[in-house]
C-alpha cells in the first residue's frame, strides 16, 4: 500500500477494462466472447499473404513506410474529397487507439476541457485524463441516440478545446446525421474548437448509408483531426497499423509523440497495409453486405428472446440492446446470468455510460436506462452466432420467457 502512493493520481484511477475482463472470463469458461469487438474469422487471404511476404523480406527494423499515407491520402480524396498532402498531413501510428492517444497529448493543456459524446467507448476518457484534460459529457437522447442541440451548446465553457466525434458509434451503430454534423461544426466554428475524429467504422455502413466525415463541413478540414486504422475494415485488430489525418501543425506534433513513445508501427504490417489499401470498392461492398447480414441475423434472435430493438444500428458491428420490459435484472445482473447460465458473454451497457456532476438533467429516468442496455458483437462467423443462437435459445420457456428473470 505504501509503494501505490508512489502512483499518479490518474494511474490510481484507473482500473482494467470490462471489456477485456469479460473476454479472458469468456475464455476461462469456454464461453462464446460476442463482447470484445474483434471478428473470430480469418483476416482476408491476399492481406495474410502479403504479411507473410514481408516477414519472409526482412522487414524486421524500425520502419515508415510512406506508401500508407500516398493511399491514405487518395482514400481521403475518392471518400471525402478532400485534399491531404501525404508528406505532411498523415502519421502511421500503432493502431487508431495510439493515433487518438497522441492527438490528445498533441493538443490538450491542463485543464482544457473536452466534450464527448455519451455513451462513448471508454478509452477516449481515458487519453484525455492522460494528457492532463477534463472530459466533459454530452448525453445523446434514447432510443435512437439522437443529438440534443440544447445540450451541446451547454456543454461550451471558455475553457473547451475539442470535440470528440465517433461516427459510426461504438456501442450504439449510429450514424450521426448531416444535420447533427452540421451542427457540432456549427458549435466547433463558433467556439473556435477542434474537432477529434475516431472513423474506424467508415467502410462498415447499412441500409444505404455512408459515412460523411465533419472535416468535409466548412471550415472544418483545418480544424479537424481524423484517427483511423487497418483493424476494423479488415479483420486485423491485433496488427496495430492506424493513422491520424490533420494539418500539417497537428500531425507533425501527433508524429514526434508517436516517435517518441513506439518510435514505428509493426515494419511488417506496414507492408502489407500497402495491400489493403488497394483493395477495390468490391471488397468494401461485400464488408458491408456481410456485417449486414450478421446484424439482421443476431437482431431477429435478440428479438425472439425478449431485447427490445428501439434502434437498429446503422454501422459498426455491435448491437445495443435494451433489456426486455419484463426484465427485473441490471444490466450487470444480466450479463452475468448469460455467461452462467447460457454461455454467452456480453457487455453491460453502463460500461459505456458517464455520469458527469456537471449536467443538470440526470434525472432518475435518466439514470435508469443506463442500466438497461446490453452491447453484442456480432463481428463473428457464421457459427460462432449460430451456437450463440442456439445457447440463448434454451434460455426460454414454454411461454417464451427468459428464464434469467
Amino acid at each position: 500500500m505504501e509503494m501505490e502512493q508512489k502512483l499518479s493520481s490518474v494511474a490510481k484511477r484507473l482500473t482494467s477494462s470490462p471489456i477485456q475482463q469479460l473476454s479472458y472470463l469468456a475464455e476461462r469458461c469456454n464461453a462464446i466472447n460476442l463482447a470484445e469487438g474483434f471478428p473470430d474469422f480469418p483476416a482476408p487471404s491476399y492481406l495474410k499473404h502479403a504479411a507473410i511476404s514481408a516477414i519472409r523480406s526482412d522487414f524486421n527494423q524500425y520502419r515508415h513506410v510512406q506508401g500508407i499515407c500516398d493511399y491514405v491520402a487518395h482514400q481521403v480524396k475518392r471518400m471525402h474529397g478532400l485534399d491531404v498532402d501525404p508528406l505532411t498531413d498523415i502519421v502511421v501510428c500503432c493502431g487508431q487507439s495510439e493515433a487518438f492517444a497522441a492527438a490528445m497529448f498533441a493538443i490538450i493543456n491542463q485543464g482544457d476541457e473536452v466534450i464527448l459524446f455519451d455513451p462513448s467507448y471508454e478509452t477516449y476518457e481515458t487519453c484525455i485524463r492522460l494528457a492532463g484534460g477534463v472530459p466533459v459529457y454530452v448525453a445523446l437522447d434514447p432510443p435512437h441516440w439522437s443529438l440534443n442541440p440544447d445540450k451541446l451548446a451547454k456543454s461550451f465553457t471558455g475553457r473547451t478545446k475539442a470535440v470528440v466525434l465517433n461516427s459510426p458509434h461504438n456501442p450504439t451503430g449510429k450514424v450521426f446525421t448531416k444535420d447533427e454534423l452540421e451542427i457540432i461544426a456549427g458549435a466547433c466554428r463558433t467556439w473556435d474548437i477542434l474537432a477529434v475524429t475516431d472513423e474506424v467504422y467508415e467502410h462498415i455502413t447499412f441500409d444505404g448509408e455512408r459515412h460523411t466525415s465533419i472535416a468535409t463541413f466548412p471550415g472544418m478540414q483545418k480544424r479537424t483531426i481524423i484517427t483511423s486504422s487497418l483493424s476494423k475494415s479488415f479483420s486485423v485488430t491485433g496488427w496495430r497499423i492506424g493513422w491520424a489525418i490533420g494539418p500539417a501543425c497537428f500531425a507533425s506534433a501527433i508524429r514526434n509523440i508517436h516517435v517518441k513513445i513506439t518510435d514505428s508501427a509493426p515494419a511488417p504490417f506496414q507492408e502489407a497495409a500497402l495491400t489493403a489499401l488497394r483493395s477495390s470498392p468490391d471488397y468494401f461492398d461485400e464488408l458491408r453486405q456481410d456485417y449486414e447480414s450478421k446484424r439482421d441475423y443476431l437482431t431477429q434472435v435478440l428479438t425472439k428472446i425478449g431485447f427490445q430493438v428501439p434502434f437498429t444500428p446503422k454501422g459498426s458491428f455491435f448491437l445495443f440492446m435494451e433489456l426486455p420490459q419484463t426484465c427485473t435484472l441490471s444490466d450487470v445482473d444480466f450479463v452475468e446470468g448469460l455467461i452462467k447460465q447460457a454461455g454467452v458473454v456480453a457487455v453491460p451497457g453502463r460500461v459505456f455510460f458517464h455520469t458527469d456532476s456537471s449536467q443538470d438533467d440526470l434525472s432518475p429516468t435518466a439514470i435508469s436506462y443506463h442500466r438497461r442496455y446490453i452491447r453484442f458483437a456480432f463481428c463473428k462467423c457464421e457459427e460462432t452466432l449460430a451456437a450463440a443462437s442456439q445457447k440463448l435459445t434454451e434460455l426460454v420457456d414454454g411461454s417464451g420467457r427468459l428464464t434469467l428473470f
